[in-house]
């Protein structure tokens, strides 16, 4: 099966990499030399040229490729890409079709894809948006701050990873059979456990857990965030449902942070320091939303932070354009009483030291944007979906409900998944062909075609796709 990703930037490469394990037919396409002698280290065909080039495409064999990928920093290219890759792609007799993955930046294009413009005259099937990713991911982690790692699955699923806390008593030194017998509505969903000194591993219901395990929990809805904190030993703080927000920095990032803040109830004030930007965003429609105030004021300037109350704010983000500008903002108004501060970061090992700071909650939007990648590429091809950032060789995968399976028309307990696999997601079309995340209760109905999102130890990826008959 022949994957082609167009570019070898820093997602491509990061894209390149989470799928080296599968076994795919894997295909680099950039046109800068040094891009392409970076990615000669991959286990992988590496082609110099231009992604937006029908010759190029035909030499990385377009004609026989099943995804697609536009991963270039250039919107414009991205899409002249994607329509020639279809073109090219289609003139191949019984194939299955080419899904093609546009990585876009511009909002406008983001909004053609919302209309269905761009699967119309740019034949693209599915679109990321890092930012627009980065800042629901953002979002979501800031709600729970003990939460070490929040990994979207999209349609409102989650893989949250974190440990066990010392209070959780009746939950550590007992089996797991046992465990689940004092839920009536279910003990939250464990896909991945890492124990210091041991391997990871997969619990079944002669596991054991420890008080400082670190483990991954599948849940469906953000609402699920604290009550699986709390199951696990943690005080949860309170963050409320109309959050005061404070951004900083009235740029195109911290207008999305504003617009998407607004859309789910807060209150935003953002600062900016230059007199033209925050006219600009105080002019705009978003601006003159009734929830919305815009500040023109040094956010350095602890005067005007005391004027506006900072104390009384519940979130601070910073929208700046460097990182080591918006570690030096959110810090300040974290030591000026906001609880929870959070971050877009460019440099991923700034996420760890971020955390280490005392800043709630910090996002790599390189690596938000390749997850979003993968979660396309599996919907259309069964492999690896994502990898756990702190719980090592456990791996996510996406395998469909197929007729040969013979799973179809089963509950999740008639089809006796085996031990070694953790169910954490189905995933269904609905009725108006929009994709739902259900729980993978034990009398669940499976259906064909649904996709099932399950964990495993990488060496038994093989043995999983075989129950799957893949």
């Amino acid at each position: 099966m022949r994957l082609i990703i167009g570019g070898a930037g820093r997602v491509g490469i990061a894209l390149a990499k989470a799928l080296a394990s599968e076994k795919y037919d894997l295909v680099i396409v950039d046109h800068d030399s040094r891009a392409v002698a970076n990615a000669q280290s991959l286990d992988c065909l590496v082609v110099h040229g231009n992604i937006t080039s029908r010759e190029t495409l035909l030499e990385a064999g377009i004609q026989n490729a099943a995804v697609f990928v536009a991963a270039t920093p250039s919107d414009e290219s991205n899409l002249i890409a994607c329509s020639i890759a279809e073109h090219a792609n289609s003139n191949k007799d019984g194939k299955d079709g080419l899904t093609s993955i546009c990585r876009l930046r511009d909002t406008s294009f983001v909004g053609e894809y919302k209309e269905g413009y761009l699967q119309e005259w740019a034949n693209v099937d599915h679109i990321v948006n890092p930012l627009h990713g980065a800042i629901r991911r953002l979002n979501a982690g800031l709600r729970s701050t003990d939460i070490e790692e929040v990994i979207s699955f999209e349609h409102n699923a989650f893989v949250l990873e974190f440990d066990i806390g010392e209070s959780a008593r009746n939950i550590v030194g007992r089996p797991l059979r046992d465990v689940k017998e004092d839920f009536v509505h279910g003990l939250p969903n464990i896909v991945g456990v890492k124990r210091d000194g041991m391997k990871s591993f997969i619990p079944n219901d002669d596991s054991v857990l420890e008080p400082g395990d670190r483990i991954a929990v599948a849940v469906v809805d953000v609402d699920q965030f604290n009550p699986a904190l709390i199951t696990f030993g943690h005080e949860v703080s309170y963050f409320p449902e109309e959050p005061r927000v404070v951004i900083v920095g009235a740029s195109s990032i911290g207008t999305k942070m504003a617009q998407d803040w607004l859309d789910h109830g807060a209150t935003v004030t953002v600062l900016e320091r230059e007199l033209h930007l925050a006219n600009q965003l105080a002019g705009s429609k978003i601006g003159g939303h009734p929830k919305m105030e815009v500040i023109h004021g040094d956010h350095l300037d602890r005067s005007i932070l005391e004027e506006i109350s900072i104390d009384q704010y519940d979130v601070a983000l910073s929208a700046l354009d460097g990182d080591h500008a918006n570690i030096a903002a959110v810090l300040m108004m974290s030591d000026l009483g906001v609880p929870h501060t959070g971050l877009m970061l460019y440099d991923a090992d700034l996420v760890k030291v971020t955390q280490r700071m005392g800043i709630s909650f910090a996002v790599d939007r390189h690596r938000v944007a390749v997850n979003n990648m993968l979660t396309y590429i599996h919907q259309s091809l069964s492999g690896h979906y994502a990898l756990l950032a702190e719980i090592p060789n456990v791996v996510g995968i996406t395998l469909q409900v197929t007729e040969r399976a013979k799973f179809a028309g089963k509950t999740l307990a008639e089809a006796q998944l085996p031990d070694w696999m953790a169910p954490a997601f189905i995933k269904r079309m609905s009725l108006d062909g929009s994709w739902e995340s259900l729980r993978p209760d034990a009398e669940q109905l499976l259906l064909e075609n649904d996709r099932m999102v399950v964990f495993c130890l990488k060496d038994r990826v093989a043995d999983a796709q075989k129950k799957f008959k893949v």
